[in-house]
């Protein structure tokens, strides 16, 4: 008898490419048929038969209160009764600037645009013409979106699926994209020297969560403002994951380093399909009506987005002591998964920065791309679909990190170390077997 999700995944085939509308959705990584999900409360989802799981998931990072939270629905329903679009200015696009400026103090202006990718693709853009200069680094298994500029040798879906670049990017594009290794700063360097006067921003993900959770070894960050200041070239942080999330002042406060500009993803709408990029008011004095680098969106800062995320963000900023608890959640998950891992005999690294956390199935440290890349994915895929089993939702790839949100109780989270004691028995007798 088929479940209502493998109906549904069967039918969405016939209309949509490969029946999703994101390639992470997909399962390729981990196999299977995509869970259609119903609705959601707080740490807890709700598919389409009913099953409820532990999600560590939330939304790939913006549901740091919880799916459904009070304060968030009501703003949504409030301002969806004075319409859901205008396509001209509102009060609530300046409250929310003036709010994001206040938590994040380097960021003295922001223009608010439809998603994480655009808010990237645009920050690059402002940056070559703010510097006059054409080429960017970016890093190996970094991903910033689906523009041109980003999908080589990207993270996350490109990297689940094995494609670290894609057809239809060209090679224009490409010769203008050079790509660094994430946490070694020689190959940054190297390629500043290469490309001396031609490089316009590094862009990066300050704590990497698009090729699982990887943290900055300890000088990188500092080590790469040292090299664009000395070069003259925007540092871009894309904060789409870490904003807001690792503390009030997301990963540039955690790590006291402070880039050009920052880029931020539906965490600044509450988990709708919104977001920013802003930073030092010299630079983004070019972006037009101001200056002469062109930017626009016909629903950017769309009212009811701004309205959900003005009240995330405002909850957060008046509650310090949330980014303690979701650091001390952070902490009880690795500890606790690190001892059932070590009882099993499986070997593992855990990767943590506060409420992002990753299992890799490897006896590497993982630091980069290529440690990453030597976790043991038939392992993932075995785990993923046991923890599934018992009630627990982690993310459908081995190179995405979990998310905590202040919803997630002690209760749940001793009820996924319990199920991860099953699961983990499970798929290694499954794994020693073939």
């Amino acid at each position: 008898m088929f479940s209502r999700s493998e109906e549904l995944f069967e039918r969405a085939q016939s209309f949509i490419p490969g029946g999703v509308n994101s390639p992470a959705r997909a399962f390729k990584s981990v196999g299977g048929t995509p869970i259609f999900f119903r609705e959601a409360k707080g740490s807890i989802l709700v598919d389409e038969d009913e099953n409820k799981y532990i999600d560590f998931v939330g939304s790939w990072g913006p549901m740091i209160l919880g799916h459904a939270y009070p304060a968030v629905i009501k703003a949504i329903q409030d301002a969806s009764f004075r319409s859901t679009s205008f396509g001209a200015p509102t009060e609530i696009e300046t409250r929310v600037a003036e709010l994001v400026q206040a938590m994040v103090p380097n960021i003295e202006k922001v223009r608010m645009v439809n998603s994480g990718t655009e808010a990237c693709m645009s920050a690059v853009r402002v940056a070559r013409g703010y510097t006059g200069k054409e080429k960017v680094i970016k890093f190996e298994g970094n991903y910033h979106g689906h523009a041109d500029t980003f999908l080589i040798k990207a993270g996350s879906g490109a990297l689940t699926l094995g494609s670290p670049s894609s057809p239809g990017v060209t090679e224009g594009t490409a010769k203008d994209t050079l790509v660094a290794d994430y946490n070694d700063l020689e190959s940054v360097e190297k390629l500043l020297k290469e490309n001396e006067g031609e490089v316009a921003a590094v862009i990066l993900e300050p704590v990497a969560g698009n090729m699982g959770c990887i943290p900055p070894e300890e000088g990188f960050l500092e080590g790469l403002r040292t090299l664009c200041d000395e070069h003259e070239v925007v540092l871009i942080f894309d904060e789409v994951m870490t904003g807001f999330r690792l503390s009030r002042g997301g990963a540039q406060e955690r790590y006291d380093v402070w880039a050009d500009l920052v880029t931020f993803g539906k965490v600044i709408g509450a988990g709708m399909p919104v977001g920013a990029f802003g930073g030092r008011k010299e630079v983004m004095a070019v972006v037009a009506p101001e200056g002469p680098v062109y930017q626009a969106g016909t629903l950017s800062g769309n009212p009811v987005a701004m309205h959900a995320g003005f009240a995330q963000l405002q909850v957060l900023d008046r509650h310090p002591e949330f980014y303690v608890e979701l650091e001390q959640k952070g902490d009880y998950l690795k500890r606790q998964l690190t001892a059932l891992l070590n009882q099993h005999g499986i070997d593992h690294h855990i990767n943590q920065a506060g409420s992002m956390i990753s299992i890799f199935f490897t006896g590497s440290r993982v630091t980069g791309f290529n440690t990453a890349n030597t976790t043991d994915q038939g392992f993932y895929r075995l785990f993923f679909h046991e923890m599934l089993k018992r009630g627990v939702y982690l993310p459908p790839s081995p190179f995405e990190s979990w998310f905590l949100a202040t919803t997630h109780s002690e209760k749940m989270l001793d009820d996924t170390i319990l199920a991860a004691d099953e699961a983990l028995g499970v798929a290694k007798l499954k794994h020693e077997q073939g």
